[in-house]
């Protein structure tokens, strides 16, 4: 299994899924994060860049996000990777939380967006 991760410069899960640094996907074997790798985030709005695709063919089927709007998570479910909202804290963590059966989706994506060329994003978490 493979699952991605949305995070920050300090491998802190981002509040928004479009405005990450990077994509951290860990590869999971026998309930075991196995191996962690980085993928470039491309600039501007999530549900607008190919990372969908992107990330669905290193074998993404789970994504572990904080905050993303409804066009970023049916791109992403369309490309076959299930996304679970409302995450935060270091990603590791998470990830080792969720194999162990911790993690819930918080039901919660992000209402409004506003101004994509300047990514103001007015999001209710």
């Amino acid at each position: 299994m493979k699952i991605a991760v949305p995070v920050t410069q300090s491998n802190e899960i981002d509040a928004h899924f479009g405005h990450c640094s990077f994509y951290n996907v860990y590869t999971i074997s026998n309930q075991q994060i196995t191996d962690i790798e980085k993928i470039d985030s491309p600039q501007g709005c999530g549900c607008k860049s190919n990372i969908a695709n992107a990330l669905a063919s290193k074998g993404v089927t789970l994504m572990l996000a904080g905050g993303i709007g409804e066009g970023a998570m049916n791109v992403l479910y369309f490309s076959g990777i299930e996304v679970i909202r409302g995450c935060s804290g270091n990603a590791t963590e998470v990830v080792k939380l969720y194999i162990e059966g911790s993690i819930q989706d918080s039901g919660s994506s992000c209402q409004h967006h506003h101004g994509h060329g300047d990514h103001e994003h007015s999001c209710q978490h």
